[in-house]
């Protein structure tokens, strides 16, 4: 199976670590898990655009993948947590962002998915949350 070795981002990781004690990622043999994502910058600031957010998020899931040798088309498993933009539905824009993003960075593969709504995430200002597994040489 593999001795575990974990990783740390360059940048916003780096700060997560110093202040709160946790990595971006965790390699095992051929699985990578990575620590929830948030649309946060170098500076753990969030944009103000909800669909910029989800993007960034899936740029810092990237970035914690490539990290411990994965990439987007490594990734079988999704969970996504958002703030909803109403009382009974995560929302059309969050759905819609998610969706386009795996068609952008994974092309034909579709991993699974669970998409959940929350009341609070880690950080003041975070609207979506990503956390994904990843297992290589899939291809």
């Amino acid at each position: 199976m593999g001795k575990p070795a974990f990783f740390v981002t360059q940048g916003a990781g780096e700060k997560l670590e110093a202040m709160l004690h946790y990595r971006q990622a965790l390699r095992i043999g051929d699985r990578v898990e990575i620590s929830g994502q948030g649309g946060w910058d170098d500076d753990l600031t969030f944009p103000e655009d909800l669909e910029a957010e989800i993007v960034r998020a899936f740029d810092n899931v990237e970035k914690a993948l490539n990290t411990a040798g994965a990439t987007w088309r490594d990734v079988v498993h999704v969970n996504s947590y958002h703030l909803p933009d109403d009382d009974t539905f995560i929302g059309e824009r969050p759905t819609r962002v998610m969706a386009e993003q795996f068609r952008l960075r994974m092309g034909d593969r579709a991993p699974i998915w669970t998409q959940i709504g929350v009341a609070a995430l880690g950080a003041p200002k975070m609207r979506v949350e990503i956390r994904v597994t990843a297992e290589l040489g899939q291809d």
